[in-house]
């Protein structure tokens, strides 16, 4: 038999809500493909990946850029911090590696430092608001000035492009009216750099960048005719995502599989696979409805072994058990080809594993997801229990030496879930994977 012939385009999509560990599954699949592409998000999205030991923190910089002879293309739906973007280029090559294939849209948004001002005010006003603490109170953002730089995005009066870093005039101009325009508590604050101050710095940020500016939609039509293979990774995730997520506890973006599209300027029917990624249980960072949400000590115990804690904030997870509802509605909403467990070593020693099945509602029993933070938030879990093991799982690399506990879950996952299990995690080092299907 012939073999099948892989497809020209492959999507890696988060399935729950983040740090699910798509930047090493990205980094695995990227030798099999010419460019890597961002499509949503920005430096709130946090990739890490492991390589022989060492690691490798990329926000905005696409999880292919590891390997030289490949592009890696932030599309014009990602809005980009400048200084940020600067900064993690300057860090990879400081450890070495080639950023030479770093392509930047022209038409990709800028995030100014009043859209980071305003997102800090909005979460700390929320905080107030609801007598929480800072730290966990309001909607749960990095504070990294996303959502407002998106609200711009809309509003258009001052939004701010790549492509405007090239042009010295026009950017003044609309500095100058982002100043304006922004609240008299940003105006007033001496740690806000002044409009001439913040234009001379994108100025000389955007000579820096020009070579790599180009329009990435043209780009990735032009790969695609010459039969070049593409990978297109999602930052944050389908339950984060702005339209079909827990609402309002979300990101700014659709970072499901239906935000490529527009935030990559490519027809639908050019995504021929899609990866969705799952750990063997579930996390979350910031406010927000989690009906799996474990209390206990154990929570302490997984957050370590898994070290749960944000490439972007460093703010502890929340941590939960599998949630088979949330999952199911993720491989729907998505049209999931094939899914990646990752972090299964972590639950070793942990027995009984638990499941989240199906929600009770007010009395009434569900298997539907509720992308609604008020809805949801009623939801109690209903929960079985597997069979734990304790073998340690981290130098296993086929499926048949996988403790059969190990496999038992495996497999309820795949039969419950909706599509079948292509590769399983075993660490968070690129060799530390397991090939299902």
């Amino acid at each position: 038999m012939p073999k099948a012939k892989k497809p020209q385009s492959t999507a890696v999509i988060g399935a729950q809500w983040g740090d699910e560990g798509k930047g090493k599954i990205v980094d695995r699949l990227a030798p099999e493909h010419d460019a890597v592409i961002r499509y949503n998000g920005g430096a709130n999205a946090g990739h890490t990946i492991v390589v022989q030991g060492k690691r490798f923190s990329l926000h905005l910089v696409p999880s292919g850029i590891l390997y030289p002879d490949k592009k890696a293309i932030i599309a014009n739906g990602v809005v980009v911090d400048p200084d940020q973007l600067l900064k993690e280029i300057d860090n990879l090559e400081a450890q070495g590696i080639d950023t030479a294939g770093l392509i930047l849209s022209d038409r990709a948004h800028i995030v100014t430092p009043y859209h980071k001002a305003e997102d800090a005010r909005r979460e700390t006003l929320l905080a107030r608001e609801f007598n929480e603490q800072e730290a966990t109170g309001g909607i749960g953002t990095t504070r990294r000035g996303i959502g407002p730089a998106y609200a711009e995005k809309a509003h258009r009066a001052a939004a701010i492009r790549v492509a405007d870093l090239l042009r010295p005039a026009e950017l003044k101009q609309l500095v100058s009216r982002a100043a304006q325009l922004a609240s008299p508590e940003i105006r007033e604050d001496p740690d806000i750099p002044s409009p001439e101050a913040i234009c001379d710095r994108f100025i000389e940020i955007g000579e820096i960048l020009r070579p790599r500016i180009t329009d990435t939609s043209y780009l990735l039509h032009d790969l695609q005719r010459a039969g070049k293979r593409l990978l297109f990774e999602g930052g944050n995730a389908t339950l984060l995502d702005v339209d079909h997520g827990t609402y309002p506890y979300v990101t700014s973006s659709n970072s499901s599989a239906l935000g490529i599209p527009a935030g990559a300027g490519i027809s639908p029917k050019a995504i021929h696979n899609i990866l969705a990624i799952c750990k063997a249980y579930c996390t979350r960072v910031g406010g927000g409805p989690f009906p799996t949400e474990i209390q206990d000590d154990l929570a302490t115990t997984i957050r370590e072994r898994g070290r749960e804690f944000g490439t972007t904030t460093g703010r502890p997870r929340r941590i939960g058990w599998l949630d088979l509802v949330a999952l199911r509605y993720a491989v729907m909403l998505n049209g999931v080809d094939s899914l990646c467990m990752t972090m299964l070593d972590v639950l070793s020693g942990i027995d009984p594993i638990k499941v989240c099945i199906a929600y009770e509602i007010d009395g009434n029993r569900t298997e539907r997801f509720l992308p609604d933070a008020r809805s949801l938030a009623r939801a109690k879990p209903v929960l079985i229990s597997l069979p734990g093991f304790t073998e340690d799982i981290s130098a296993v690399r086929s499926l048949d030496d996988l403790p059969s506990n190990a496999r038992h879950y495996l497999s309820y996952v795949e039969e419950h879930a909706g599509a079948p299990l292509s590769l399983a995690g075993v660490g968070p080092d690129r060799e530390q994977t397991i090939e299902i299907h």
